[in-house]
C-alpha cells in the first residue's frame, strides 16, 4: 500500500506519520500538500495532527476547504481507508465525513500526555490485530478534544458499533461516552484524538500503536492490492 500522508499549514505531527509508516512498518508513503488536487498513486490518506492554518475559525474549519478535500472525500466514497488522528480527526468531522464535533477540552486547558484507551470494536479494519476491551496506552496532545454529539447521532454510534476506541481509568478531556474515535459506517474513515504514530516504537514510552498501523496494512491491503 502507498499512503498520502496530507500536509497543511500548521501541520506538525506529519513527520511522525511519516516516519510510523514508511520507515517503522516498511509501507510506501509520501507527503502531499494541501493544495495538490490529486490523489492519483496513493492507496490510502493520513490526516496528521497539528494546527491547520493556526486553528483559526475553528480546528479543521478552514482546512476543510484546501484544493486536496475533494480528493480526500472521492477516497473516502470509494471505500479507500482515511485515518485521521488529533487535528486530522477535526478536519474529518468538519468535512462531514464523520459525525459529531470536536470542542474545547471541559478544564479549558490544552493537555499532552500518556493516555490509556479501551479498543472498544476491534472488529473493524483498523482494530482487528487488537483484543476487545485491550487497554492500550497512546499519547494526546489536543486542546479541543472533548467529542460531543446530539442523542440521535449517539444512539446510532452505538447501534452500528461506531465507537471504536474510549477513554480508559480517567476521562481527560469530557468527552461524551468516553468516545476517543469512531469510524463511519462503511468502515473505512476514522477518526481519533490520540496519536497511534506517536507511539510505535517502544523507545518513545509505548509500542502499542503498532497493531493500528499492522490492522490497516492487513486489512486494507487485500482491497487495494
Amino acid at each position: 500500500m502507498k499512503f498520502a500522508v496530507i500536509v497543511f499549514p500548521g501541520s506538525n505531527c506529519d513527520l511522525d506519520m511519516l516516519w510510523a509508516v514508511k520507515e517503522v512498518l516498511g509501507s510506501e508513503a509520501e507527503y502531499v500538500r494541501h493544495d495538490a488536487t490529486s490523489l492519483d498513486g496513493f492507496d490510502g490518506v493520513l490526516l496528521p495532527g497539528g494546527f491547520s492554518y493556526g486553528d483559526y475559525l475553528r480546528c479543521g474549519a478552514i482546512a476543510r476547504f484546501s484544493n486536496i478535500m475533494p480528493e480526500v472525500v472521492r477516497f473516502a466514497e470509494e471505500g479507500k481507508p482515511v485515518f485521521g488522528t488529533c487535528n486530522g480527526f477535526q478536519v474529518l468531522v468538519e468535512a462531514g465525513l464523520l459525525p459529531g464535533a470536536l470542542i474545547r477540552n471541559n478544564s479549558l486547558h490544552f493537555i499532552s500526555k500518556f493516555q490509556e484507551l479501551k479498543v472498544a470494536n476491534n472488529q473493524t479494519n483498523f482494530t482487528t490485530e487488537y483484543e476487545k476491551d485491550e487497554v492500550i496506552n497512546i499519547p494526546i496532545a489536543h486542546g479541543e478534544g472533548q467529542y460531543y454529539c446530539d442523542d440521535e447521532t449517539l444512539a446510532e454510534l452505538k447501534e452500528n458499533n461506531q465507537i471504536v476506541f474510549t477513554y480508559a481509568g480517567e476521562n481527560p478531556n469530557g468527552s461524551i461516552e468516553d468516545i476517543a474515535g469512531i469510524v463511519n459506517k462503511r468502515g473505512n474513515v476514522l477518526g481519533m484524538m490520540p496519536h497511534p504514530e506517536r507511539a510505535v516504537e517502544a523507545i518513545l514510552g509505548s509500542d502499542d500503536g503498532l497493531n493500528f498501523f499492522k490492522s490497516m496494512l492487513k486489512n486494507f491491503g487485500k482491497v487495494t492490492q
